[in-house]
């Protein structure tokens, strides 16, 4: 069953915002975002949100949230 164009886009979306595809899955891909809103639309939230995520990895924890986290754990355990 061949999938349609958006499905194979979304098919190869991660792979390329990670920049792994091969470069005849590259083109197809570059060539569909470049024809279709919708998927644009879609690649521009996943890349969005990869930023976010990536950034939000590196900012420091507030004051106390640790420790909180850790009474948390210690609370999931024992239950």
């Amino acid at each position: 069953m061949t999938l349609d164009p958006c499905e194979r886009c979304e098919e190869l979306l991660q792979e390329f915002l990670d920049r792994t595809l091969t470069d005849a899955e590259w083109r197809e891909a570059e060539s569909h975002l470049a024809g279709c809103d919708y998927c644009r639309r879609r690649y521009r939230f996943e890349e969005t949100l990869r930023r976010y995520v990536k950034l939000s990895a590196v900012e420091r924890m507030p004051p106390g949230l640790m420790s909180k986290l850790e009474e948390l754990r210690g609370l999931d355990a024992m239950a």
